[in-house]
């Protein structure tokens, strides 16, 4: 059976907050990679909720934040539709994407 591990480092400062994160996979060729972001959700079947890891760096600016989150939201919606089928909520959350989309991009332009 193949393995494969997924890491993360953090480098943070005394008060805890991220000043660096780099991440490597097996299945990645190449170096540690460095990203200013990171999401992740791990479902607890126990519980039957999400629990969630979110995690900047001081240099992550807000409104790349901002275009992460929905990019992040835009990838769930077509994970929901490879996972289920169901067209429906793949599409609701494609269309806010989009609508969050557009409000970013009228504030970038300063509309």
């Amino acid at each position: 059976m193949k393995k494969s591990e997924i890491n993360f480092k953090i480098q943070l400062d005394e008060n805890n907050v991220p000043e660096t994160i780099q991440w490597d996979a097996t299945d990645k060729p190449g170096n540690l990679e460095h990203t200013k972001a990171i999401t992740i959700g791990i479902w607890d079947d126990a519980e039957k909720n999400t629990m969630r890891l979110d995690l900047w760096t001081k240099e992550m600016p807000m409104d790349e934040m901002k275009i992460f989150y929905i990019d992040a939201l835009s990838g769930m919606a077509q994970s929901i539709l490879s996972a289920t089928g169901d067209e429906k909520m793949a599409n609701s959350i494609t269309s806010l994407c989009t609508s969050l989309g557009k409000e970013l991009e009228k504030r970038f332009k300063g509309n």
